[in-house]
């Protein structure tokens, strides 16, 4: 039954876009409990932003930090022994990659398994791990009812393995399930397609990392209403040149998997300032050419509402490498908490700051839009 926005900022409708990332889907988790105050119409998300999201629609917002915070403790890696803080930044991303490492060789519990020896024979599966643990943790911590009865809009994009179409589940268009969201996630070799109604699909950042371009094109529906997109990405477009191989790879995935987000919203932008445009030569016009059928068919759909983009951005640290995104040790997952709470919360005190946007305005805000370190070292992190 489709959902109707009720506005929170403002009276602004207001929406969560989470980006796909891994295990850097943590920053997210912790993005949100500094935004956790305030009421959300709709959240959107691709791989473990879809999985971020499920967990916010399929809770109460008195229970939703407290699962986002239980399904990163499960999921992330407690070992017995944990880097020196004061180790340098080289050493440090040692350690990081081994445990990425470990995590590929054994699994993450709650989240996914490697297949046993068995499965390679006598021809192998069509991935490397069982997902089987993220279904039965999905289960016990979003409760789908609720995501598909509640007020908060709910969409995820995955891509069709046979048609390589992108397509949205949306709670406004069917019945979400687990299904659904593992879906979206589904990231090849690594995990294998997941069937829903009939077909098969993998994970939505294949062709777009980010769903914001899916919200861009339903937020038109009530030009009266401003809106406030807070966009979480996980993957920063700014970086420094890279000197070795491994710099090279990472590197190239954060400008791969950030791409679409710049694309998308320089698109918004550029519509909106033709839009306004087109209204301003329109004005000039006698009144009655203004009332002409070619005028006002020449206006259709360009009474866009206000939009104000939040960007909080995951920048990377001095010791990160390019297993960022699969490097799930509990260490690792408490600082990216840590920084996306801090990230968020400057954010919100940004956009506090900025007077009302006029009608048909897009802007983006960024509090910390040239930074490309993070802004604490290890020896600075304390566990939330």
């Amino acid at each position: 039954m489709p959902h109707t926005m009720h506005g929170a900022i403002d009276g602004a409708t207001t929406v969560l876009v989470l980006q796909g990332g891994g295990a850097l889907g943590a920053y997210q988790a912790g993005a949100y409990e500094a935004l956790a105050s305030q009421p959300l119409d709709w959240v959107a998300g691709i791989s473990i932003g879809a999985i971020n999201a499920a967990l916010i629609a399929g809770n109460r917002p008195d229970r939703r930090a407290a699962h986002l915070r239980a399904f990163w403790e499960r999921v992330s890696l407690a070992l017995p022994v944990r880097p020196d803080p004061r180790w340098i930044a080289p050493v440090r991303g040692w350690w990081d990659d081994a445990m990425a490492l470990w995590g590929a060789a054994v699994g993450v519990p709650g989240f996914f398994a490697p297949r046993p020896a068995l499965a390679w024979w006598p021809t192998p599966p069509g991935s490397f791990y069982d997902t089987r643990p993220l279904r039965e943790t999905l289960l016990e911590l979003v409760d789908f009812d609720l995501l598909n009865a509640g007020p908060m809009r709910f969409s995820v994009g995955a891509v069709d393995v046979q048609s390589g179409n992108f397509t949205y589940f949306d709670n406004r268009h069917e019945r979400i399930g687990v299904e659904h969201v593992m879906a979206s996630g589904a990231l090849p070799p690594g995990f294998g397609a997941v069937q829903v109604d009939g077909r098969w699909y993998w994970d939505g950042g294949l062709v777009s990392n980010t769903p914001l371009a899916y919200v861009m094109e339903h937020v038109h529906g009530h030009p009266e209403r401003p809106v406030t997109i807070f966009q979480i990405d996980l993957f920063s477009a700014r970086g420094s040149l890279p000197q070795t191989l491994a710099d090279a790879a990472e590197r190239e995935k954060d400008i791969r998997y950030s791409s679409r987000t710049r694309f998308v919203s320089d698109l918004a932008r550029e519509r909106h300032a033709w839009h306004r445009r087109l209204k301003q030569l329109a004005r000039l016009l006698p009144e009655a050419q203004q009332q002409s059928r070619e005028v006002r068919e020449l206006l259709k759909g360009t009474s866009d509402p206000a939009v104000t983009l939040v960007h909080v951005i995951h920048r990377r640290k001095a010791w990160e490498t390019q297993t960022k995104d699969y490097e799930f040790s509990r260490l690792s997952m408490h600082e990216h908490w840590l920084a996306g709470s801090a990230d968020m919360t400057a954010s919100l005190q940004l956009l506090a700051r900025q007077g009302a946007p006029e009608p048909g305005e897009f802007r983006v805000l960024d509090h910390h839009p040239d930074a490309s370190m993070a802004r604490r070292t290890p020896s600075e992190i304390s566990q939330p």
